[in-house]
């Protein structure tokens, strides 16, 4: 399994497998990692990819001190389905997000 990236210069981290790259786009706001963007090719999905890049970001934030904002729907939905990974920083859910 490739290891997650982290590439704060661009304010990204990736997955590199079998010549395609997975990411995971943030962005940092007044202490609180912003997920802007996950994308998996369909080459590297069904490998749990995505779940990594969220995983590595939750941990990322908890090393840091920062809080988490889900903007990406499916970072967001990744992490309310994965409550043991989303309970290790403070998650600031966007609004109407119930």
């Amino acid at each position: 399994m490739t290891d997650v990236v982290e590439r704060p210069d661009e304010h990204r981290f990736v997955v590199e497998e079998d010549g395609h790259v997975a990411e995971l786009v943030y962005r940092i706001d007044d202490g609180v990692l912003v997920l802007v963007h996950t994308g998996v090719p369909d080459e590297l999905g069904g490998r749990g990819i995505g779940g990594r890049l969220v995983t590595v970001a939750v941990e990322w934030a908890e090393r840091d001190g920062l809080a988490i904002r889900p903007d990406c729907p499916f970072a967001r939905g990744w992490l309310r389905g994965h409550p043991d990974v989303a309970s290790r920083a403070p998650i600031d859910w966007p609004p109407g997000d119930d």
